[in-house]
């Protein structure tokens, strides 16, 4: 893919995904994490908490099904993790239903060492069911055409 197959992307959103929050998922995140945090393990000293039920941890939304931006098909080789930023709104709980989407919002070519790179810039979002923004992130990929992912 080129440049200009993302910018004609740019924009657009893919269909929000409902996502249930699962009591579940947050403590096997956690353990994967190796996040000990009693408000991600134990629903009692939870529900004493201000949150009053299990809490998500920070990066917990990352396991989301974001759905998918039609006509984007992304590479499975030169792309490299580049970085994510997140902002919080809300915290994400057991039991929370929430919807996810994403959109490509933006790509700029580079020159770097490895050759030729396209910087792609996608913006996830994840509302509540009263459409209320809980969590924004931000995440960069590097996309090498010439393939050859990092080494």
């Amino acid at each position: 893919m080129e440049l200009a197959d993302f910018e004609r992307l740019l924009g657009v959103w893919s269909k929000p995904v409902k996502n249930e929050v699962e009591k579940g998922a947050i403590r096997k995140f956690a353990d994967a994490i190796g996040d000990p945090n009693p408000l991600y393990h134990d629903e009692e000293r939870a529900a004493q908490s201000r949150f009053g039920r299990l809490v998500a941890p920070p990066t917990f939304s990352r396991t989301f099904d974001y759905g998918v931006i039609p006509g984007l098909e992304m590479p499975t080789e030169g792309l490299i993790h580049g970085e994510m930023f997140y902002t919080y709104y809300k915290p994400i709980l057991a039991g929370d239903v929430l919807y996810a989407s994403f959109a490509l919002t933006d790509a700029k070519e580079r020159a770097g060492k490895l050759g030729r790179m396209i910087l792609l810039v996608f913006t996830y979002k994840v509302e509540n069911e009263a459409g209320d923004l809980v969590q924004e992130a931000k995440s960069t990929v590097i996309y090498r055409p010439e393939g050859g992912g990092a080494q």
